[in-house]
């Protein structure tokens, strides 16, 4: 895969994974997708469900302006484009099963 800007973080170059802004298993499988750092991808998947992302997040201007992600993002902008980090779900998505 070819290095390139992950479209929420910003970071560069960094090896992007492909996002589904409305989840394929909530209809979006062939609807519009971003280019996202792992890091940041895994980010998303651990802070919210399908069924949040596909009502509430389902655009990148709608994800970084949401606070749980929001605060994630400006810390991750910090850190080096080669840093991977490790994502835990957090305690509510853990809840929510």
């Amino acid at each position: 895969m070819k290095p390139s800007t992950c479209e929420l973080c910003g970071r560069s170059p960094v090896e992007t994974t492909v996002h589904h802004l409305t989840p394929r298993e909530e209809g979006g499988s062939y609807g519009p997708t971003a280019n996202l750092c792992r890091t940041c991808h895994k980010q998303i998947h651990a802070l919210y469900t399908n069924k949040e992302l596909a009502v509430c997040h389902d655009t990148i201007e709608r994800l970084r302006h949401d606070e749980k992600i929001s605060k994630y993002i400006k810390w991750i902008r910090k850190q080096p484009a080669e840093t991977l980090v490790r994502v835990r779900k957090s305690n509510e998505r853990k809840r929510s099963k």
